[in-house]
């Protein structure tokens, strides 16, 4: 299964904020979506997602545009992992894992024995099935974007994207957050995440795609698009190369 955004212009009624995109990624692969602030990152994810519309081209879904498909319909296919927010309502823990499986039954229905094994496996896979009955206001900010992420992997979806899924969490946790976002693409899902940190996606990524002021600068495996050149021409700042013990490629501030 593939989604793509083909030729998209992007932006809002008052005004674009970028054109000429050309973006996809299949089941299977994970693809990295750099670029600085402002840069349009945030706008293209809601766009491929269909959360606002392309004011030019189309985003398609296995082939299909993606307006065909109803909002259940997609929510059953793609999971959206949006930047941690604190939430109003104290829900527990589980309760928002939950909500992810309502793209399979209805938003006012009991869930089922199965959906609550759903969630408890998906909270568990996180490690933090000990917080499901802890109040969702309650937690750290890192413990809520890994309870977005578990109510994400509720849905049973084929794809997964991902606003900067590591922003709020510590060291330890960005290293699960990596770690899992390559076992979703081993066990089938496409991922789609943006980041700010080239080393994450060399970690994660199969592919790169670099983005600045809406413009498109360059895409293909992150082997070819993670250099150098291509980072200081995408953040218009200095970058070193360091190489690790093992032989591997870091990226560092300049």
């Amino acid at each position: 299964m593939r989604l793509e955004g083909h030729a998209l212009t992007i932006g809002y009624p008052d005004h674009v904020v970028g054109s000429g995109l050309n973006v996809a990624f299949e089941t299977g692969e994970v693809l990295a979506l750099l670029g600085p602030n402002g840069g349009g990152k945030t706008t293209l994810l809601k766009t491929l997602l269909g959360l606002i519309d392309a004011k030019a081209g189309e985003v398609r879904l296995d082939g299909r545009p993606l307006a065909d498909y109803s909002i259940q319909e997609r929510a059953r296919v793609i999971a959206y992992v949006p930047q941690v927010h604190t939430g109003t309502f104290a829900f527990t823990v589980e309760t928002v894992v939950l909500m992810g499986r309502t793209a399979h039954g209805n938003l006012f229905s009991r869930p089922s024995a199965h959906d609550h094994e759903v969630a408890a496996g998906a909270l568990e896979r996180f490690g933090i099935g000990r917080l499901s009955q802890r109040p969702y206001t309650q937690i750290s900010g890192g413990e809520r974007q890994l309870v977005l992420l578990a109510r994400a992997l509720a849905q049973e979806p084929q794809f997964v994207v991902l606003d900067e899924p590591t922003a709020s969490l510590d060291f330890g946790n960005q290293g699960k957050v990596m770690s899992e976002i390559r076992a979703l693409a081993a066990s089938g899902h496409g991922v789609l995440f943006t980041t700010h940190d080239p080393n994450h996606a060399r970690r994660a990524a199969d592919r790169a795609f670099l983005l600045r002021d809406g413009t498109q600068l360059a895409e293909g495996p992150v082997g070819n698009v993670l250099n150098k050149a291509q980072l200081e021409a995408l953040y218009r700042a200095p970058v070193e190369t360091v190489m690790d013990a093992a032989g591997n490629m870091a990226f560092l501030p300049g």
